[in-house]
């Protein structure tokens, strides 16, 4: 993903962590012109519902070899590294190494709602070609859903509500970058499937359990969840032949269920984090 400079600089003040961050030399770096081209364009901040961030225009840029990169960058030069060397690094010496990848998988480029997508495929595979780790250096692909799908901008949403549906059951949620309402339905298993399929999962993380069953807020231990909500994580792991290892059950960080074995050592050498529900704001 590109970077916006003075975001970057902003965020590493507000969060201290100056001595904990690092950008790759290689990394782009979005300018102004990036978002003044997307909000120009009626294609992407009508038809498509860009959030006129400028990274799809920042992508393009970087596909015809005209960006910036952040070795370019004065203000970075305190943070720029050679941060694929460091993951290998960390890898040779038994190091755990974990990578997100950004936004949902039906917003891919290549394997998503075309053309209501972001400007780069983000499937797992991505992800790994993005920081420079080949596929056999990866141990573990974990994708999280969400308990009902949700979209915000505009796109195909099958079985989606109506917004009164929406409120009444309490899903309602905005774009984290645009503050626009988030479209909702029902959590759909053949997209469940299909995202197991396009990242390799090897397991699932659920989030917002407490939302879909109210009953199941703040649970820790599984045998304490409704027989309702045992039921629709049963069904999802059939649909998808996926072990449901993590759920989440309110918005404390300890509102978790976690089912992997306790006592197993971690000897992960790169875990891959993959979100893959439609619920991310569309990028260029």
């Amino acid at each position: 993903m590109p970077v916006e400079t003075k975001v970057l600089l902003d965020e590493i003040k507000e969060t201290g962590s100056e001595q904990r961050l690092g950008v790759d030399f290689q990394c782009a770096m979005l300018e102004e012109r990036h978002k003044t081209q997307e909000c120009d364009s009626e294609h992407l901040s009508k038809k498509i519902g860009s959030t006129k961030s400028g990274v799809g225009a920042c992508n393009a840029e970087r596909a015809l070899r005209m960006v910036k990169l952040a070795r370019q960058e004065k203000q970075l030069t305190p943070y720029v590294e050679d941060t694929v060397a460091e993951i290998h690094q960390s890898l040779a010496t038994g190091g755990n190494v974990m990578v997100e990848g950004t936004q949902g998988t039906f917003l891919s480029l290549y394997h998503g709602t075309y053309p209501y997508v972001t400007s780069k495929d983000v499937t797992a595979s991505q992800a790994c070609a993005d920081v420079g780790i080949g596929p056999t250096k990866v141990d573990d692909v974990m994708v999280i859903f969400k308990a009902y799908v949700t979209r915000v901008g505009e796109g195909p949403l099958e079985g989606q509500l109506s917004r009164d549906e929406v409120l009444h059951r309490g899903w309602m949620e905005h774009g984290t970058v645009t503050g626009r309402e988030r479209r909702a339905a029902p959590f759909d298993f053949k997209l469940a499937k299909r995202a197991i399929e396009l990242n390799g999962g090897t397991q699932i993380a659920l989030t917002k359990l407490d939302v879909l069953f109210p009953s199941a807020k703040g649970i820790r231990d599984m045998r304490d969840l409704p027989r309702e909500a045992h039921e629709f994580i049963s069904k999802i792991e059939q649909a998808t032949k996926t072990p449901v290892t993590v759920i989440g059950t309110g918005a404390s960080e300890s509102d978790i269920i976690d089912r992997r074995a306790q006592s197993r050592q971690d000897t992960t050498k790169l875990a891959l984090i993959v979100k893959s529900k439609k619920s991310t704001s569309l990028r260029g």
